[in-house]
């Protein structure tokens, strides 16, 4: 089975063509950047506008790429939530319009679950019960996955995802955007333990997995200016200040994700552990998870399927288009999109927050 993928949920344009769920035949990316770099962040607005511009190139780069054309597609598979709605709509009305004009099925993903499906290309088949940690710049998630495509929600961010803070904090420094791989870089020539970030973790509650960082962020804030840290100016090299700073923030981030990931092992005893998402390619973020003993092998995809990309949400539609699912025409897209808590009939919620046959 070929299945077309869309994406355009954020600032990246994305289509590929999946062949039964695991083979990528193509996976074409148009990012956004460059153009919203001199903003600090995305700007909903432009990035719509260049959706507009580049997905009709897009989609057809990725089906020459895989050497088909769209009536060799057995199925499409479109981001359809959560994200900018302007984004989105962009996104969905194209692959609403390639199915109209087809026939062929058309399913809506969840963007979060496409990014679980991201490990499916370079890693051995998952072995639920799962784990998965979803960090990016729009999101950061731990998802209990009892069976495939069952979800149950453990933990998400109350304030600020991760690569949200990331892309902060390289502002408040002068370095750039996007944020993720600038403070990585500078990471490594830091001293973690050099700068220390005082803030107070906000009390989540039982069975306290959810995750927050504007108290991070806002500690940075506080150092930047109680410290007279002056921000790296274009063309110089950030000073080891903020090399110490960037090393600081980046062990805090990574320290917090995975203190909730270790409870949930703890609790849940999963037989494979997800790393997905945008800021899964921080290497500090990799090594640490891949050291850690979890008595779970950690699954992580290479970069080019980590950030937002269309091969994912392809094979996450793989099985619902492959059990004869078809949202059709009337699908729309929900800017704030859940990832429902959908668990496997005999599981239920136990004393925090434990899940028990």
């Amino acid at each position: 089975m070929l299945v077309l993928g869309i994406e355009s949920s954020c600032d990246e344009t994305a289509a590929s063509v999946i062949e039964d769920g695991r083979v990528v035949r193509s996976n074409i990316i148009a990012s956004q950047v460059a153009t919203h770099a001199p903003y600090g962040g995305v700007v909903p607005e432009i990035a719509s506008r260049e959706h507009l511009d580049r997905i009709d190139a897009v989609v057809n780069s990725a089906l020459s790429e895989a050497e088909v054309d769209l009536e060799a597609i057995d199925g499409i598979a479109v981001t359809h939530g959560p994200g900018l709605v302007g984004s989105l709509l962009v996104g969905l009305c194209y692959a609403k319009s390639v199915a109209f004009v087809t026939g062929k099925p058309l399913v809506g993903i969840n963007h979060i679950e496409g990014h679980v499906y991201s490990v499916v290309f370079e890693n051995p088949p998952v072995l639920y019960p799962a784990l998965a940690l979803i960090v990016s710049g729009g999101h950061t998630s731990l998802l209990l996955i009892p069976s495939e495509e069952k979800y149950a929600v453990l933990g998400r961010t109350r304030d600020d995802a991760a690569g949200e803070a990331f892309d902060k904090v390289a502002k408040l420094v002068g370095s750039g955007y996007p944020g993720g791989p600038i403070i990585d870089k500078l990471a490594r020539s830091g001293d973690p333990n050099a700068v220390s970030l005082v803030f107070t973790v906000p009390r989540m509650g039982s069975p306290g997995l959810d995750f927050s960082f504007s108290g991070l962020k806002t500690a940075v804030l506080r150092f930047v200016r109680e410290n007279d840290v002056k921000p790296a100016t274009e063309g110089s090299a950030p000073s080891q200040l903020i090399a110490d700073l960037a090393a600081s923030f980046q062990d805090k981030v990574i320290k917090s994700l995975l203190s909730r990931v270790k409870t949930a092992v703890e609790r849940h005893r999963p037989r494979t552990i997800i790393l997905a998402g945008g800021v899964a390619c921080n290497s500090g973020l990799r090594e640490s998870m891949s050291s850690a003993d979890f008595g779970a092998p950690v699954y992580y995809p290479s970069p080019a399927l980590t950030t937002d990309n269309a091969a994912m949400i392809a094979a996450a539609g793989y099985p619902k288009l492959a059990r004869g699912e078809n949202h059709g025409l009337e699908i729309s897209a929900l800017a704030s999109l859940k990832l429902e808590n959908i668990v496997m009939e005999g599981y239920e919620v136990q004393a925090k927050g434990r899940y028990r046959l």
